[in-house]
């Protein structure tokens, strides 16, 4: 069987035999009426659309509660729309996966339309145009992870991209917030039309990050003459534009071979992964744990779905806010992240494997329920603890969701001021004394350690991408595993750069610990684990 609109309109008996939930809806009368009065646009196609926010408008369409669906728009990789969309006529497999080892399929199939934001293609620069002067269109939004609202290096300076479309003009604009600029002038040009452009992404006040790089491309192509203040006033009145926050959480994991396996086993064809010219690992379907949360902040001036009907939050910034740093300063981001260095250098290629680790276990219990519950403020739609014990008891043991240490590993510089820098400020802010820290002070030592890339067992090993790993690495220049002594105060002026830490450490007790920790992980093979374990006995 293959996926397709014609195999789950003509063979609904033999996808349900299968344990496929199917589309309850006309698809072909949603698909057309979506193209022609679209009412949502989302800019990042990849797993957690597809397997979280593309299946919340299903809910809806199922229910008779939406009769449009959504266009899905890459602003990075385009092979995803050509290669995973377009063949599967912009359906998804949907594989949840239980922690008893049990498994769900759905065929998502709310997404009608999947397009490139690609302003050199001129059919699809021309689709996009006609999409943003619509009047129904009510919200975009996205999930291009928090690199793709960048403008500016480490170092301040612009990245070429941007700089290059805020010198040319919104003609052309290809860096991500250029294009999704240059598409907001197209409707203000409609006739000033309202519309909500929200962030779902995992990072910190996304919705002000998303806004940032709006209004600052904006008001360079206002400097410059493309645009007239008229249309930074049209983005800055709340009547006619909104940057909502939001809260996400859905882990979604690379594609699994056991699920692969599994889907082809019941004849279900065209499942395997492609990686992409961009390097994204990807499939037709989406495997990814059931627990799911959402939390936005409620200000939508052309009107919403009831998302609220399909589980989302609906809330006030500050509750959003609450929300958003329970997860990403306490009770799951910055165990993800302890966990992901530490099981990449004591070997570990599954998250829930490492959950078996007593030591790994004791690091982000510790790292929880000691360092970051008691500084966290409960956001009232959700228990802070309940929601740690699931994560701690439920979600990182599941044993069959493949996620690995080296996927979350990925961009750790960009996260580590949240994640740990923010539970050092309210400690701070709180007149605790940091020195009560030992967790967060492990996690920054271990990362460091990680990347002299070399394992706990002296081996050579692959880091994952990070866009300071070059320089980060240059800057511990000289520290060598297995000779303690190399070091030689290399890490005090990373400690010291508040920009990816979120706060000079140097001027806490934290740095003196971080290198304490450091050189002992130094002490050749197995030093790492010893570390660890004595650390937090």
């Amino acid at each position: 069987m293959k996926l397709s609109a014609a195999s789950i309109r003509d063979d609904k008996a033999g996808w349900e035999a299968l344990g496929v939930k199917l589309p309850q809806y006309d698809r072909a009368a949603m698909a057309a009426a979506t193209k022609a009065h679209p009412i949502w646009v989302h800019f990042g196609a990849g797993n957690i659309f597809r397997g979280f926010i593309a299946a919340l408008q299903q809910r809806l369409l199922d229910e008779g509660l939406a009769w449009r669906g959504i266009i899905a728009a890459d602003t990075f990789d385009y092979d995803i729309i050509d290669r995973i969309y377009a063949p599967y006529d912009c359906l998804t497999m949907n594989v949840t996966l239980d922690p008893d080892g049990t498994t769900s399929r759905e065929i998502i199939g709310s997404v009608a339309e999947g397009l490139k934001a690609d302003s050199a293609d001129p059919a699809q620069l021309a689709r996009f145009k006609e999409i943003f002067r619509e009047p129904d269109l009510q919200l975009i939004s996205f999930t291009i992870t928090e690199k793709g609202y960048a403008l500016y290096r480490p170092d301040g300076s612009l990245l070429p991209a941007a700089a290059a479309d805020m010198a040319q003009g919104p003609a052309g604009a290809r860096h991500a917030m250029g294009f999704v600029a240059a598409m907001l002038l197209e409707r203000f040009n409609a006739g000033a039309l309202p519309l909500a452009v929200v962030s779902m992404d995992n990072c910190a006040r996304n919705g002000e990050k998303l806004q940032a790089g709006v209004m600052a491309m904006a008001k360079a192509w206002c400097e410059k003459g493309f645009v007239g203040q008229d249309f930074i006033d049209y983005l800055s009145d709340e009547k006619k534009v909104t940057f909502p926050w939001s809260m996400i959480d859905k882990i979604t994991p690379r594609p699994d071979p056991a699920v692969q396996e599994s889907l082809e086993k019941d004849g279900i064809e065209g499942m395997a992964p492609i990686v992409t010219g961009k390097n994204t690992f990807i499939a037709a379907f989406v495997n990814a744990e059931r627990p799911q949360y959402l939390v936005i902040e409620d200000k939508f001036p052309a009107g919403r779905p009831p998302l609220e009907k399909a589980g989302v939050y609906m809330a006030d910034r500050a509750t959003v806010n609450r929300a958003e740093r329970m997860k990403v300063t306490a009770c799951l981001n910055p165990l993800h992240t302890a966990m992901s260095v530490y099981g990449c250098l004591l070997g570990y290629g599954r998250i829930c494997d490492e959950m078996k680790d007593a030591d790994i276990v004791a690091l982000i219990t510790r790292l929880g329920y000691r360092e970051g519950l008691p500084v966290v403020e409960a956001p009232g739609i959700l228990d802070p603890k309940a929601f740690l014990d699931e994560v701690i008891a439920r979600r990182l043991p599941n044993p069959f969701m493949p996620d690995t240490p080296q996927r979350i590993a990925t961009d750790t510089s960009q996260k580590v001021g949240i994640r740990f820098g923010g539970t050092v400020k309210s400690w701070l802010a709180a007149g605790r004394d940091p020195g009560g820290l030992v967790a967060i002070p492990l996690a920054l030592a271990g990362w460091m350690r990680y990347l002299l890339a070399v394992d706990d067992d002296g081996h050579g090993m692959e880091l994952s991408p990070d866009p300071l790993k070059d320089e980060l690495r240059a800057a511990l220049a000289g520290i060598e595993v297995g000779r303690p002594e190399s070091y030689t105060g290399q890490l005090r002026a990373i400690l010291a750069n508040a920009s990816i830490f979120g706060v000079d450490l140097t001027a806490t007790p934290l740095a003196d610990r971080i290198e304490e920790y450091f050189v002992a992980e130094l002490a050749g093979v197995g030093a790492v684990r010893r570390t660890l374990r004595a650390a937090l006995a």
